[in-house]
């Protein structure tokens, strides 16, 4: 009798061990979808918008919306506002209410990959942080960071481990009997971190991992070895 509630004990601790984990996996993946939600609608009114700016406090984890931001014209210049809150004749005013919900929505949970995208404006002395807005095409926008360093690349492996995400190895079309050769990824520190980040954003929505990802078998490794069991191989979009 003891052993057979041992038994049951055990059974319904794995249960739910294994709800616990698919309720983050969807939890991250519906913060992902909340981001890309908002980023759209902020673009349909100012399709120059890349930040969302929000001041944070970090006792009670809540946000205030700042405004709407576009990128830098030069290394030396500050991030231009395109629309602050104070201004309420500008289109994105009526959803102002909105933006903010889904930012603190997005960033709720510690562990969001939302937080991937927030850094500090450190050019600014007041309490300003930046939450990138997602690209529109996420395959698109690794497929280019990627021929910035690798003109010929086809496809990357990928590992979608627990901490993010990270290019493996670079495929870079097929030699003339028809195979294919691997080359280590050579870019800067700052495309890295834009490489992982968008891969472990692909691995953590369904819906692209499915349309984008393929299983691959440890050859593909870089020393023909297995990472991770998630490892998986990413056909790039054809260049323009």
């Amino acid at each position: 009798m003891t052993y057979a509630l041992s038994d049951q004990l055990d059974m319904l601790a794995h249960q739910r061990e294994d709800l616990d984990a698919e309720r983050r996996r969807i939890q991250k993946a519906y913060c992902l979808a909340v981001l890309d939600h908002i980023s759209a609608k902020v673009r349909r009114a100012c399709p120059e918008a890349h930040y969302i700016g929000f001041a944070y406090h970090g006792t009670t984890r809540e946000l205030g919306l700042l405004g709407v931001l576009g990128t830098e014209n030069s290394p030396l210049s500050g991030l231009p506002w395109l629309w602050e809150v104070s201004d309420e004749q500008h289109r994105l005013a009526e959803f102002a209410a909105e933006i903010e919900a889904d930012v603190q929505t997005a960033l709720e949970p510690f562990d969001s990959p939302a937080w991937a995208t927030v850094r500090r404006d450190s050019a600014s002395e007041g309490n300003l942080w930046l939450v990138e807005l997602p690209p529109p095409d996420r395959a698109t926008r690794i497929a280019e960071l990627v021929r910035e360093h690798h003109p010929q690349a086809t496809a990357v492996v990928v590992d979608g481990h627990s901490g993010g995400g990270r290019v493996i190895t670079v495929i870079e079309g097929s030699a003339g009997d028809g195979t294919k050769s691997h080359a280590q990824g050579r870019w800067t520190g700052k495309c890295d971190d834009a490489l992982a980040r968008l891969v472990a954003q692909v691995f953590a929505l369904p819906a692209l991992a499915d349309r984008h990802l393929v299983p691959t078998d440890s050859s593909h490794g870089p020393n023909g070895d297995t990472p991770s069991d998630r490892v998986r191989l990413m056909p790039l979009p054809p260049a323009p």
